[in-house]
């Protein structure tokens, strides 16, 4: 039986077939190989692992943020399991950076590649340039989202938490609806606060992470 790393590297080779031949839709074998990409090796784990330890950080640092968030799930779930149909209803960067090798010259703008150079797109900068997300762009601030990112900024284009265009991430919807699974059932259950023991210190393998752990302090309600 092929292992998840050969399911894996089939689907990529399935992907670049695919949108290299600019097919309009998925075939049944092309979904399935997708589907295991999902659970190869963890890699959406990882990144929907450090969404919610970086969500827990920010809300224990901010209070009256993890009182709003609580409260909106509360207006929707109660104390119900929340559901699929009601996460709908909950208002919500992980990866730093972004590169890929060009196989082949080719120009941007004014801007000549050459065959095999690396190209990195800082991600993070990107989603902090005040240029673009006025003076207060490092501030912790979801209300700019409240009626969605089109709204926030004038192009969608310097927010991309999971990538862009055909290569955009496939597991967005998957990962965002997991996370906010989880955060529901545990704003409906704990209150949180950094323990002293925190010392805040993000860096970067892949995605973003606290080098020392989250030393987070729950209390249950």
């Amino acid at each position: 039986m092929p292992s998840l790393e050969q399911h894996f590297e089939v689907a990529m080779k399935k992907e670049e077939e695919y949108f290299n031949s600019r097919r309009s839709k998925l075939n049944s074998q092309l979904k399935l190989y997708n589907l295991f990409t999902f659970q190869d090796g963890g890699k959406n784990q990882e990144t929907t692992s450090a969404l919610l330890v970086g969500t827990m950080i920010l809300l224990s640092r901010l209070p009256n943020w993890q009182d709003r968030a609580k409260e909106e799930v509360l207006v929707v779930f109660g104390n119900q399991k929340p559901d699929f149909d009601g996460l709908d209803h909950l208002k919500v960067p992980l990866v730093a950076y972004l590169e890929r090798t060009d196989d082949k010259q080719s120009n941007i703008g004014k801007l000549s590649l050459l065959a095999g150079i690396k190209v990195s797109l800082p991600i993070i900068l990107l989603h902090h340039d005040k240029k673009q997300w006025g003076y207060d762009a490092d501030k912790f601030k979801p209300e700019r989202f409240a009626e969605g990112i089109s709204k926030a900024i004038e192009s969608q284009v310097p927010f991309f938490p999971f990538r862009w265009g055909p290569r955009i991430c496939i597991g967005q919807n998957f990962c965002n609806y997991k996370a906010k699974l989880a955060r529901s059932l545990i704003l409906q259950n704990f209150t949180f606060e950094l323990s002293p023991s925190y010392a805040h210190a993000p860096f970067t393998i892949v995605t973003l992470q606290p080098q020392y752990g989250a030393h987070i302090i729950l209390l249950e309600l």
